[in-house]
């Protein structure tokens, strides 16, 4: 999956020469709590709602009075702005972005094109969201667990049962990570399997693999092994 799919676009943007004021606004308007900083066309920061209420005393930052922002929000965004930031190419995937979100420690990143042109934010919400569209999370669906020998095949061998059991695959995953050595895990999302079939693929499968754990979210159950 590419980072141009779940960025969010296009992207909502501050001048650096603009008041912290401004950047507030901004924030509150479209509820967003990253703004990347341009200086003409060129990306010249990044800035955040922490930034901003670090810069800010607390009751500027939810002032309604009449009279405007505190003097402090008067700021210009260049002076509290990170500059230089980490950015990501919308052609990257979002392994990589996850990757950067953790190696830099931070919750949101600008999306550049090829021309180097900021084309949208892509930040944890939207990892999140990746991540539960690809699990399908939220549907009526069946998720197993298994551990089985790591070779050639082996998710295979145990998709090829589900789907003779009349089992529908919705997602697979896989990992070697947290598996012990020589074994891999896999994640299966299911549909379309009435109890009495779900019966009988846990008795099949619990031959041919180990059973980590089923969770039927359709029947708001779970049986861990």
């Amino acid at each position: 999956m590419l980072v141009k799919n779940w960025m969010s676009k296009p992207a909502i943007v501050v001048k650096a020469d603009a008041m912290l004021a401004d950047a507030v606004h901004l924030l509150q308007k479209h509820e967003i709590h990253t703004l990347p900083v341009m200086k003409g066309a060129r990306l010249a920061g990044i800035v955040t709602d922490r930034d901003l209420k670090n810069a800010s005393v607390p009751d500027a930052w939810l002032a309604t009075s009449p009279h405007g922002a505190d003097r402090l929000l008067q700021k210009e965004i260049s002076e509290i702005m990170t500059i230089n930031p980490v950015t990501v190419c919308d052609n990257q995937t979002i392994e990589d972005t996850a990757e950067l979100f953790l190696v830099h420690n931070i919750s949101g990143l600008p999306v550049t094109n090829q021309a180097r042109q900021v084309v949208g934010v892509i930040t944890k919400n939207d990892l999140f969201r990746f991540i539960l569209t690809t699990i399908g999370m939220g549907k009526d669906g069946i998720q197993f667990a298994f551990e089985m020998v790591d070779r050639p095949g082996c998710v295979q061998a145990v998709s090829d049962i589900i789907r003779d059991y009349g089992g529908r695959i919705g997602t697979i995953f896989s990992t070697r990570e947290r598996a012990q050595r020589g074994y891999r895990q896999a994640y299966i999302r299911i549909y379309d399997l009435d109890r009495p079939g779900l019966a009988r693929l846990k008795e099949v499968l619990g031959e041919k693999v180990k059973m980590l754990y089923i969770i039927n979210q359709r029947e708001k159950m779970s049986e861990i092994f």
